[in-house]
């Protein structure tokens, strides 16, 4: 880094999803990374968003007191205005320089290898470099230039003089690529992915992000990051749908009655005094089970303000009245309704769906927490993520978070309870879950994670969900990658539901396309279970067996790029724990689906 800022454009966005602080990021002229909070400005400067759920949530994940969340700087309007923006600063420090120089032998090209302090108005001997795309990096976030030297003579040889990069080939294969010193060692880049040798030493903190002095202790392995890798960055984003918190309502409106409610032990006890107008109207909107648990935390004494994100959403989701969305919105930030059954269930394949709910207006609000290299951390299936889970910090001092608001329209899908159980019981359903699970298992040993299994219904929602927006995406106007998917599974209250969703920051809604595909959902399930049934790659995608798996595809039961996998902006889960034969019958597993052959 060299204290100078690069300069580029990148849709606000980007900025919580794929070029956050930490990333980095090939611009016209410059290769950089993009700086930390420290550099976006006062808070005075940029505007706020409002999500008290979210903020909440992300001061149980990073510790933060009173988390602030704002959106990135806009674009300058003209030339008149201010200009704002966020810091991105060059990096790495070593170049290549374009022009080749004498060959080290026939067929093999080869470039000088030089430092930041040789350039002159960045250029080598007025010629032009380029930065290298070898970088180092380690698990806990970290990225630094390579030590060539060391890379070359080893820890302890002092040598310095002019390095080369000898490219044979044009694959750009590391085996083909030499990094070479006029003393005359060498040393092949594919050697710098062996991890038992070290050879790219110890990580030293380094954190270029956050300023040349940000580094802190580390000591962790390095290894070997291609700057344009995907791998090089890794996003935490937390998201929340903008939904009545239905659990404050009914926590409310048992604390209004606590002077009746709190005889109550169980259904017949409540029953009993709904018999009173006053409890009875006050306690209509809400089910006995509602009341009941909310009277059970309010006699422990305990709080509901942790309950996982996702199950506060699909409890103001399952709340919505029946209608057809056509009656005037009273919220700007959501609106839903109950689609009468007889308009969507036409035949026996649905028998397993309850209910399905259009989603007229939907608010989105998503953070950014901070970031890992080389591995990614996902959320659990309650879209969370622990507290003390691995990260990189986005700022020096973490106080407020980049957001961004998306608006839109979904459809949500909501099986039947008794239909799961029953599926879960069924023999081939926990033999297929097992091997599954044996999948999950050998993945957990390879990266030593200790990410549970997130169960059958989660795998059978996920694929389904895969399936169904390949199918919508082809009548209802919107392109796959468009259309996002949010699954719930709350097993403890055995309730089972996918959300389909489209939303956009640029925008205050959208036009409906999506929202009436929910009447023709018959439709669109026959035809995914059609689709899934044969995958173009079968036999060998059907029998591919996860616990077993040659190519290390722990994850997946019966899915490949023909049949189930997506494009990962759409997916939750970064397309794993997928297999279409929860879903549908397949070749190497009949009577393990939920839905019956097509």
């Amino acid at each position: 880094m060299n204290g100078r800022r690069a300069h580029g454009q990148l849709r606000r966005s980007q900025v919580i999803t794929t070029f956050g602080p930490g990333a980095l990021i090939d611009l016209p002229n410059d290769s950089a990374i993009v700086a930390g909070l420290d550099t976006w400005g006062s808070e005075s400067s940029l505007q706020g968003i409002d999500e008290p759920r979210l903020a909440a949530k992300l001061r149980d994940m990073t510790g933060v007191s009173n988390p602030r969340l704002y959106a990135p700087p806009p674009e300058p309007e003209g030339w008149q205005e201010k200009q704002r923006g966020i810091g991105a600063w060059r990096f790495p420090e070593w170049f290549v320089v374009q022009d080749s120089g004498p060959p080290a032998r026939s067929n093999v090209r080869s470039r000088r290898l030089v430092h930041r302090t040789a350039l002159d108005n960045g250029r080598f001997e007025k010629r032009p470099v380029v930065a290298t795309r070898f970088v180092r990096a380690c698990r806990r976030g970290h990225v630094d230039d390579i030590d060539w030297f060391r890379f070359v003579h080893g820890p302890d040889d002092p040598c310095r003089r002019a390095l080369w990069l000898d490219e044979r080939g044009t694959s750009g294969d590391l085996a083909e690529q030499i990094v070479r010193c006029e003393c005359g060692k060498s040393r092949r880049m594919h050697e710098a992915t062996d991890l038992a040798s070290f050879p790219l030493g110890d990580c030293r903190g380094a954190r270029p992000w956050l300023g040349r002095h940000a580094n802190e202790e580390c000591g962790e392995p390095c290894r070997l990051l291609i700057r344009t890798a995907s791998n090089a960055w890794f996003p935490q984003v937390v998201s929340v749908l903008s939904l009545p918190d239905r659990a404050s309502e009914v926590d409310e409106a048992v604390e209004e009655l606590w002077n009746h409610l709190q005889i109550v032990q169980d259904a017949n006890g409540l029953g009993f005094l709904k018999a009173h107008p006053e409890v009875a109207n006050r306690l209509a909107p809400f089910s006995d089970e509602e009341v009941l648990e909310a009277i059970a935390v309010r006699r422990s004494g305990g709080t509901d303000a942790e309950r996982p994100i996702k199950h506060v959403e699909l409890d103001a989701l399952l709340a919505v009245p029946e209608g057809y969305g056509d009656d005037v919105p009273i919220d700007p930030d959501f609106h839903a309704r109950r689609l009468p059954e007889s308009v969507w269930r036409r035949s026996a394949r649905l028998d397993a769906v309850e209910s399905v709910i259009q989603v007229h207006r939907l608010r989105e609000v998503l953070a950014l927490a901070g970031f890992t290299r080389l591995e990614p951390v996902m959320p659990n299936v309650d879209g969370e993520y622990e507290s003390d889970v691995e990260r990189a910090e986005i700022a020096l001092e973490p106080a407020w978070f980049p957001a961004m608001e998306n608006r839109g329209e979904g459809v949500l899908l909501v099986l039947r309870s008794g239909a799961v159980a029953n599926w879960l019981d069924r023999d081939e359903v926990k033999q297929r879950l097992d091997e599954l699970n044996a999948g999950h298992m050998a993945w957990a040993r390879d990266r030593g994670s200790e990410r549970p299994f997130p169960g059958g219904p989660y795998i059978l929602l996920h694929t389904l969900s895969h399936l169904l927006i390949q199918s919508l995406s082809m009548r209802c106007g919107y392109p796959a990658a468009s259309i996002r998917e949010r699954i719930f599974v709350d097993a403890q209250a055995k309730r089972y539901a996918l959300l389909l969703y489209t939303a956009s920051p640029d925008a205050e809604g959208t036009l409906g396309g999506l929202v009436q595909e929910a009447r023709r959902i018959d439709d669109h399930v026959g035809y995914a279970l059609r689709a899934a049934a044969l995958c173009s790659n079968d036999p060998v995608c059907a029998e591919h067996v996860p616990g077993h798996s040659m190519e290390e595809r722990w994850l997946h039961g019966a899915a490949c790029h023909g049949c189930t996998l997506i494009a990962e902006t759409s997916c939750e889960m970064r397309n794993e724990y997928l297999d279409r034969a929860l879903v549908v019958p397949t070749l190497h597993a009949a009577g393990a689906a939920l839905f019956a052959a097509p």
